[in-house]
């Protein structure tokens, strides 16, 4: 099925964007994010994508191992 959607130009030209460094066209990124806000996703594309983010976005200790008492040191 086709929608038609009314977005702002800079929207559009950033989502592109943002599909292309992923590799993907912006339909597929739409479609996968309406498929996750309604609970739609596949578990293993889910997986995936949870990899690919903590592989981008990895911790910052610099290799330090952190005791659990002080990653919780601030919270009361």
């Amino acid at each position: 099925m086709n929608i038609t959607l009314s977005l702002n130009e800079k929207l559009i030209e950033r989502a592109r964007l943002t599909a292309r460094k992923r590799g993907e066209s912006l339909n597929s990124l739409i479609r996968k994010f309406l498929e996750s806000v309604a609970g739609e996703a596949p578990g293993e594309e889910t997986a995936r994508e949870l990899l690919r983010l903590m592989r981008e976005h990895g911790g910052h200790s610099g290799g330090r191992r952190i005791r659990r008492d002080e990653a919780y040191e601030d919270r009361t």
